[in-house]
């Protein structure tokens, strides 16, 4: 039987993987492999800057070398904090929500924007942009200037994604990726209110762990 799929979250703050746990609900429904959502204790309470996704590599590839029975990990975090590291550790697939989340913007349309938390967050985002040698896909980033915690939760959190992504929209983005795991409970209103594609970026690398193994 296959293991199954671990999303974790990088950061200590629970609300945000309780959000996970709700936006990955109708993964849950048909039979495959579970899918359980874990909180890395270790991590900051928010993945911010450069050294909070550095800060969280080393007790990641300790989570997954500890979990020998899954069949699939998910890191959950835009960043792909410590991906190539974990890769480099375990035999199962490792996936990163912000690979996941571009790859299956690309297919929905040509050209996607991401609404990221912060300013300081694009540069990370556009070296991974970078690597993937997709940086001609993207329309542009911009950020919404709040904490992980107020993505999740704060109360003019949704007002401001529909500013940002309109402005997403008429800057020639086709699709909308949300660029933090704490704005996973907002896709499903957001989506609607635009009139564009809304990817969560967790959902689409739970979807292709699961494509990985129902594949075998």
């Amino acid at each position: 039987m296959t293991g199954p799929i671990l999303v974790i979250n990088p950061n200590s703050n629970t609300a945000v993987t309780d959000g996970l746990n709700d936006t990955l609900a109708s993964f849950k429904r048909f039979g495959g492999p579970e899918v359980e959502c874990l909180t890395l204790a270790e991590g900051p309470f928010g993945i911010e800057s450069q050294l909070d996704s550095d800060s969280v590599v080393m007790p990641l590839t300790k989570l997954v070398t500890s979990r020998p029975d899954a069949g699939a990990f998910v890191i959950a975090c835009y960043s792909d904090p410590g991906l190539d590291a974990c890769r480099s550790v375990v035999p199962q697939p490792v996936f990163g929500i912000q690979e996941s989340g571009v790859l299956t913007a690309m297919a929905r349309a040509d050209r996607f924007g991401v609404i990221a938390i912060a300013d300081a967050s694009i540069p990370r985002h556009r070296r991974t942009l970078a690597r993937m040698q997709v940086l001609d896909r993207l329309a542009c980033e911009i950020a919404l200037n709040m904490s992980v915690d107020e993505s999740a939760r704060g109360a003019g959190t949704f007002d401001r994604l529909i500013e940002v992504g309109t402005s997403l929209k008429k800057q020639g983005a086709g699709v909308v990726i949300l660029g933090c795991a704490g704005m996973a409970r907002h896709r499903a209103r957001l989506e609607a209110e635009l009139g564009v594609p809304v990817i969560d970026p967790t959902q689409a690398a739970v979807a292709m762990a699961l494509g990985a193994l129902l594949g075998r």
